[in-house]
């Protein structure tokens, strides 16, 4: 019999994994894909309500999940939290802002707001959980959600667009510098999802049609586009996946 290669395990038991922005949306959809696998996933999001029944349904799921409150931009409150209740083996951050404008209306304010969310919010918090790892000396998978605005420009977006390139700035530094330590950081960037976040914007229907023109497949993003990628990035299926963008856009960013 020839030896054929094995493929990789999917299989995420005995992982730990904390997704930030998790009380809905594609942070929701990351957090069932990886318990799906096995993984103790912990959800953490600002509104504790949330999280405590989605927690709850769960278990009763017979998944392994807990709950955390967080806010990402408070980056001295969320470090020690993380601390106290890791090493986490997988990471996925889908905490996010966007405040639209024209760059010749945006506000310090919301600049500011954007920046502390999507920049320091989830550096700082890569970073506080890739310590927890070295210091355990274990591997991990670290995955920020970005979007496929950190490759294009969009309109009304240079706030937005300016924070998700810096995202993918942060994330090849820091694959170089974690790579001997066998810590993986990757992103993942989407196109527009339909959430409950983006229902006003597909609701317009001049949107909607720039949208799906750019999208070469035709189609609005939906939350399972999102599950089986993090679930390839967080897995040992990805073991030679570090620095990089994975694309779910449809090919808008294919021209």
């Amino acid at each position: 019999m020839p030896d054929f290669p094995r493929t990789p395990s999917f299989n995420l038991s005995g992982k730990r994994a904390l997704i930030v922005g998790a009380s809905s949306g594609i942070g929701l959809a990351c957090a069932v894909a990886l318990a799906e696998q096995g993984a103790e996933v912990t959800l953490a999001a600002r509104r504790a309500d949330k999280l405590t029944k989605i927690v709850d349904q769960m278990t009763a799921n017979k998944w392994l999940a807990r709950s955390m409150v967080l806010d990402v931009s408070d980056v001295e409150t969320t470090a020690e939290a993380v601390n106290k209740a890791g090493p986490f083996d997988i990471l996925v951050n889908s905490a996010g802002l966007a405040r639209h404008s024209k760059a010749t209306e945006t506000t310090i304010e919301d600049f500011d707001a954007v920046m502390d969310v999507n920049i320091r919010g989830a550096y700082f918090l890569t970073q506080t959980v890739a310590k927890g790892l070295l210091d355990a000396g274990i591997a991990g998978s670290l995955i920020n959600i970005s979007s496929q605005m950190a490759h294009v420009g969009g309109q009304d977006r240079a706030v937005y667009c300016a924070s998700k390139h810096a995202v993918e700035g942060f994330t090849k530094a820091m694959a170089i510098e974690w790579g001997p330590a066998k810590i993986r950081v990757n992103t993942i960037c989407p196109t527009f999802i339909l959430t409950d976040l983006t229902r006003e914007t597909f609701a317009d229907p001049h949107k909607r049609a720039w949208i799906l023109d750019k999208i070469k497949l035709g189609r609005a993003g939906e939350v399972e586009d999102i599950m089986g990628a993090v679930v390839y990035l967080a897995s040992d299926a990805a073991a030679l996946v570090t620095g990089t963008s994975m694309m779910i856009d449809g090919g808008w960013t294919a021209d």
